[in-house]
């Protein structure tokens, strides 16, 4: 088993980095090797693998929810408990269905030029991925969110009745609903600034890649109760995240210099074509200066998360010493 799970992990970072590899000389060859920095729409391909990585790892963090949360149901089959809870995690796919046409229509209303759209939804994708990358808050989301689902799951299954009654049902239809909803409320946030830019159907090809690769995760995880080694996935994502976040920041400001948000502070020195077409860097000080703030902010919460956890596990190592 833990060979499997090793050569799985290695599979996915193969995959992953041919693709990167591919993209990187597919750009190239597109572009003669001197594409237009100013290019003013984010490259197709480059949309459609932001979105597939974005929608798999929320996806992934929705497993980890769920495994928690309906862990022995499944083994100890018991229907009546796990099957609300898994038909709300079902119900919350429509419900995040509902807020993408929901969202789209609010901001087609904003009566706003499309560049101040742009730079909006733009501040609110970059937002969204602070909050998805920041590890110190998914340590307490973890610990905290799944701790208060399970002790309603544990409310609800330790009642003596046979059958689950309606409002027991109902409870852990809720329980399901909610565990997965948050993520796909994510994912519709940011999406929106790529929806601008490349149209739904671009972003339509990146979300079922996305789902796909979630679903073959979830299949392993819940049907053939096989134990991946999510957290690590989990940090996988989170550093293509990362790449996705810099170029982000770097497109918001921008937009936001070109709708006159923001200042341009050049810094006197000629950066190379494909650092603005690939990662949106751009030789000026409020670009890099926020670039560089959100790599840290979010590498620095992943450190804190690792430090605490460790200090936290050597004081308890201590306790049981002195006891």
């Amino acid at each position: 088993m833990h060979n499997k799970i090793i050569n799985i992990k290695t599979i996915l970072i193969t995959v992953s980095v041919l693709v990167l590899i591919g993209v990187l000389v597919w750009q190239g060859v597109y572009f003669n090797g001197n594409p237009d920095p100013t290019a003013k729409h984010i490259s197709p391909t480059a949309a459609v693998i932001n979105t597939a990585i974005l929608v798999f790892r929320e996806g992934l963090e929705a497993i980890l929810v769920l495994a928690a949360i309906i862990s022995g149901l499944i083994r100890k089959k018991q229907d009546d408990y796990w099957k609300p809870i898994s038909i709300g995690a079902g119900v919350s796919f429509i419900a995040t269905l509902a807020t993408w046409f929901i969202v789209v229509a609010i901001i087609s209303s904003v009566n706003a030029s499309q560049l101040n759209i742009q730079a909006f939804t733009g501040i609110l994708a970059v937002v969204v991925l602070l909050i998805i990358l920041n590890w110190f808050f998914h340590k307490i989301y973890w610990t905290g969110w799944i701790k208060l689902h399970n002790n309603k799951k544990q409310q609800l299954i330790g009642q003596k009745n046979t059958e689950v009654s309606a409002s027991a049902f109902w409870s852990l239809f809720i329980v399901g609903l909610t565990s997965v909803y948050r993520e796909g409320f994510e994912v519709v946030l940011f999406l929106q600034n790529l929806r601008l830019k490349v149209g739904s159907d671009i972003i339509l090809q990146g979300t079922l890649i996305g789902l796909a690769f979630t679903m073959v995760v979830g299949v392993l995880t819940f049907l053939f109760q096989k134990k991946l080694p999510h957290k690590k996935m989990l940090v996988f994502t989170g550093v293509l995240l990362v790449m996705v976040l810099a170029v982000m920041v770097g497109e918001t400001v921008q937009e936001m210099q070109q709708a006159g948000w923001m200042s341009t502070t050049q810094i006197g020195l000629h950066f190379p074509d494909w650092l603005g077409v690939w990662f949106c860097v751009f030789p000026n000080v409020e670009g890099l200066s926020l670039q560089a703030v959100a790599v840290v902010y979010v590498v620095g919460s992943y450190f804190l998360q690792r430090y605490l956890t460790k200090r936290k596990a050597l004081k308890k190592l201590s306790s049981v010493k002195t006891a």
